[in-house]
C-alpha cells in the first residue's frame, strides 16, 4: 500500500483519515487522488472547502473531510507547516482521535502507542480468549492495555504493522490459518476451540429509515440546488429542494402542486416520471424519490440555502452519492 513505506506524517495522517470507516480497496484511489491534488499540507490548506468536499465525494462521513481541511489550515498557518510530533499534540488536531493519533505517532515518529484496529482486536481477543464484545469501550481499553504491554518500547511502528498484518493475513475473520500459526500453542481461542466464536460483537442496531422527496427544478440550463447546512448527514454538500416524510409512498399530485406553488413555481411542468433510489449509510437507509420539473422562469429563490447552478458546472459541486447517481443515470451528468 502506498502509505505503508513512508515516515512522512502528512501522508500517514492523510491515509488514516481517509481509511476511517472506509475499506482499503475503496480508500486507496482516494488517497492517491488527494496526494496528487494536495502533495503538501500547504496545498490542502490553500484549497477551498468546496473543492476538498468534491474530491471527497463518495467516501461518506464528510465531517472527516471538513475536519481534515481545518487541521491542514491549522498546521500550515499556526505551525508553519510542521506536523506535530507528540501524541498529545497530534491528538489535538481536529478530527483526530486516540486511534489515529496512535497510528500517526507510531508510524511517523516511533512513539510507543498501540494501534488497535479491527485486526488487532480480532488477534488479541482470540489469543487471550476475551469473551466480552470488542465494541464496548471497556473491552477496547482492555485490549489496548494488553497490546501496550506486548509492545513495550522497542520499535512500536514494527510491532503495530506486524500485528495488523498478522490479523489481515493469518488470523483472518474467516478460515484463519490456525494450523500453521506459530502461536497456536499459547492461543486461548485455539486451545479452547473458540476461534470461530471470537471476537464477540454487540448486536447491530437497526438502520433508521428516512424518506426524501426531492424536486429537480430546472429552467433551461439552470438547476436549483440546495446546500445542506444543518447538523445532519451530508453537511455542506449539495442536493435539491426536498420534503422528508415518514413514508416511501410518492407525493400525490396535489401535494406536489402545493409544494411548487408555495415556493413560487406555479407554472412548472413535469418532465419525467418519478424515479426512486436508495443509499445505505452505517446507521441510516436513505430512500429518495425524485420529481423533475421544468419551470419557465425562476423567481427569487425562497431560501438562502438554495442556489442556481448551470448544468455544465454541476460536476464542480460536491453531492451525496445518491444525488450524483441520479444526475448521472437520469441526466447524463458526471
Amino acid at each position: 500500500m502506498p502509505w505503508s513505506n513512508t515516515k512522512d506524517p502528512y501522508l500517514i495522517w492523510l491515509s488514516e483519515i481517509i481509511l476511517q470507516q472506509t475499506r482499503v480497496s475503496q480508500g486507496w484511489a482516494y488517497y492517491e487522488k488527494f496526494v496528487r491534488h494536495y502533495p503538501t499540507v500547504h496545498d490542502l490548506a490553500a484549497a477551498s472547502e468546496a473543492r476538498v468536499l468534491k474530491d471527497w465525494q463518495g467516501l461518506g462521513y464528510n465531517s472527516r473531510a471538513r475536519n481534515m481541511h481545518a487541521a491542514a489550515k491549522y498546521i500550515a498557518g499556526e505551525l508553519a507547516g510542521k506536523f506535530p510530533a507528540t501524541y498529545s499534540e497530534i491528538l489535538g488536531l481536529k478530527g483526530v482521535g486516540p486511534y489515529t493519533a496512535a497510528a500517526i505517532g507510531s508510524f511517523a515518529f516511533d512513539l510507543p502507542y498501540p494501534v488497535v484496529d479491527g485486526n488487532v482486536k480480532r488477534v488479541l481477543s482470540r489469543y487471550f480468549g476475551i469473551s466480552e464484545p470488542v465494541d464496548l469501550p471497556s473491552t477496547h481499553r482492555d485490549i489496548e492495555n494488553k497490546a501496550r504491554s506486548l509492545m513495550g518500547s522497542h520499535q512500536p511502528s514494527e510491532f503495530n504493522q506486524a500485528i495488523m498484518n498478522f490479523g489481515a493475513l493469518q488470523c483472518t475473520p474467516i478460515n484463519p490459518g490456525c494450523q500453521t500459526c506459530p502461536m497456536k500453542a499459547s492461543c486461548a481461542g485455539f486451545q479452547l476451540d473458540l476461534v470461530d466464536k471470537l471476537p464477540v460483537k454487540s448486536p447491530r442496531k437497526k438502520r433508521k429509515k428516512r424518506f426524501f422527496h426531492y424536486y429537480f427544478l430546472s429552467s433551461g440550463d439552470q438547476v436549483i440546488l440546495r446546500k445542506r447546512t444543518a447538523r445532519d448527514i451530508w453537511q455542506h454538500m449539495y442536493d435539491f429542494p426536498v420534503i422528508e416524510n415518514r413514508s416511501r409512498s410518492r407525493q400525490s399530485v396535489a401535494n406536489r402542486k402545493a409544494f411548487l406553488e408555495e415556493h413560487g413555481f406555479a407554472q412548472a411542468n413535469r418532465t419525467s416520471s418519478p424515479v426512486q433510489y436508495t443509499q445505505l449509510l452505517t446507521h441510516q437507509s436513505i430512500h429518495a424519490i425524485f420529481y423533475a420539473y421544468e419551470i419557465s422562469e425562476i423567481p427569487r429563490l425562497p431560501h438562502d440555502t438554495w442556489h442556481l447552478a448551470d448544468r455544465k458546472n454541476l460536476s464542480t459541486f460536491a453531492f451525496p452519492k445518491i444525488i450524483a447517481r441520479y444526475l448521472e443515470e437520469q441526466w447524463g451528468l458526471k
